[in-house]
C-alpha cells in the first residue's frame, strides 16, 4: 500500500517541540471529518473524541506531534549562525544537512556546515563533531542581513521530505512521532467507522515529548481518562550493529511491539495481547524494566494514576533524517489498539 495521505501530510508540517502548530492543524482537520469532538489546548496539544455508546471506559491513545529539531543560539558577525539542538542529535548526522528555519518572515533556508575534510587534523577526523563546532550558513551577506531574516531563538528542521521506498516503507524525518498520531487518528476512525465503543476514544496528539513530555502530562490530567495506551517508535532489530539479548527482535514487518514494564499496566498489556490474538494481529513483545523514556512515564503518573500501555512501530535509524518505518506495521498497529478498545467491556476494571 503507499503512504496514507495524513501521514505524508504530517510529515511534511515543520514541528519541532513547543512549534508544533502546522502539524497540530492538519491533525485536527483530518479528525473534524469523524470525530464527535476535536479541540485543543493552550500547550498545543490536540484531541479527537469519538463518543461512546454508553457505559464503558475513556481510553485515550495517545501520539507526541513535535519532533527533533534544531534552535539559533548566536547570530555572529560573520552572519553564521550557531545552533543548539532541540531534543537529542547524534552531531555527525547534521553535517552536510539542509534546514528550514521558521521565522516570522516565513522559512528561511539554511545548510550546517563544518571545516572540510581537507583542513582537519588528523586526529579531528577520527572524532564525532560537538555541535557547537557546527554552524548553519544561509547564505547571508554579513551579520546585519543575517539578523535581519532570523531572531536568536528561531528553530529550524531538516530539510527532508518524506520517500515512499518498495516493500510497504517510508523514510523521512520526523516519523518520530507522527507515525503516534497518525495511528491515534487512525483508531479513532476504525472505532467511529465500527459504530464506536462502549466508552469515549479519546484521540490525542500531544506536544513537547522530545523535552519534557509537557502536553502528556497537561492532556492527562485535563481528561483524566480511564487508561491509555501511548503510541510511540521502538528501535528496529534488523539494522546492523544491533545486539539482540538486551532487547527483543522485532525487524520491520513484524508487526507493532508491545510493552511489558514496571509502569505499564499489567491489565492494559494483556487486553492488549488478547486483541491482538483474537484479531490475528503479527505482534512482538518487549520488556521494560524501568520506564520507558515516552509519554507513558507522565501519563501513568496523572492525577491518582492511570493504567497506561504502550504499542510501538520498530523504527530503524531513529533520530535521524532517514528514519525508516513499515507502512503495514502501522497499519496493524492502528487495527489492534481499535480492537483493544472496542473490546473493553462497560464496568471493567483495573484496579489491582
Amino acid at each position: 500500500m503507499s503512504v496514507p495521505e495524513l501521514l505524508m501530510r504530517l510529515l511534511s508540517a515543520p514541528g519541532p517541540s513547543g512549534h508544533e502548530s502546522a502539524p497540530a492543524q492538519v491533525w485536527r482537520e483530518y479528525c473534524s471529518s469523524f470525530a464527535t469532538e476535536v479541540g485543543r489546548d493552550r500547550v498545543g496539544s490536540s484531541y479527537a473524541r469519538v463518543a461512546g455508546t454508553g457505559g464503558g471506559s475513556t481510553v485515550a491513545v495517545v501520539g507526541h506531534i513535535d519532533e527533533i529539531g534544531l534552535h539559533v543560539s548566536h547570530i555572529d558577525d560573520d552572519g553564521y549562525l550557531r545552533f543548539g539542538q532541540v531534543g537529542g542529535w547524534d552531531a555527525g548526522v547534521l553535517i552536510g544537512q539542509r534546514v528550514r528555519l521558521h521565522t516570522r518572515g516565513g522559512d528561511v533556508p539554511g545548510v550546517i556546515g563544518r571545516k572540510p575534510i581537507h583542513l582537519l587534523k588528523d586526529e579531528d577526523r577520527k572524532k564525532l563533531p560537538e555541535t557547537k563546532e557546527l554552524h548553519i550558513d544561509i547564505g547571508a551577506k554579513d551579520a546585519d542581513e543575517a539578523r535581519a531574516l532570523v531572531r536568536i531563538g528561531d528553530v529550524a528542521v531538516i530539510d527532508a521530505e518524506p520517500v515512499e521506498f518498495r516493500h510497504q516503507r517510508v523514510v523521512s524525518r520526523s516519523l518520530d512521532n507522527r507515525v503516534g498520531c497518525y495511528v491515534a487518528a487512525e483508531v479513532a476512525r476504525l472505532v467511529a467507522e465500527a459504530g464506536g465503543a462502549a466508552g469515549d476514544v479519546l484521540a490525542l496528539a500531544v506536544t513537547q515529548e522530545e523535552t519534557s513530555f509537557a502536553g502528556a502530562r497537561t492532556s492527562a490530567f485535563a481528561h483524566d481518562p480511564d487508561a491509555a495506551v501511548v503510541v510511540d517508535l521502538t528501535f528496529a532489530t534488523d539494522q546492523p550493529g544491533i545486539e539482540l539479548g538486551p532487547m527483543t527482535k522485532h525487524p520491520l514487518d513484524s508487526g507493532p511491539v508491545i510493552a511489558r514494564g514496571t509502569s505499564l499496566h499489567p491489565f492494559v498489556f494483556e487486553r492488549l495481547y488478547e486483541a491482538a490474538e483474537a484479531e490475528s494481529i503479527p505482534f512482538t513483545l518487549e520488556s521494560l524494566g524501568k520506564g520507558t523514556g515516552t509519554d507513558a512515564d507522565a501519563i501513568h503518573l496523572s492525577r491518582a494514576g492511570v493504567p497506561t500501555g504502550l504499542v510501538s512501530i520498530p523504527c530503524r535509524y531513529m533520530h535521524s533524517p532517514v528514519e525508516m518505518v513499515s507502512t503495514a506495521d502501522i497499519e496493524a498497529a492502528a487495527r489492534l489498539i481499535a480492537a483493544f478498545a472496542r473490546r473493553l467491556e462497560p464496568g471493567f476494571s483495573f484496579e489491582r
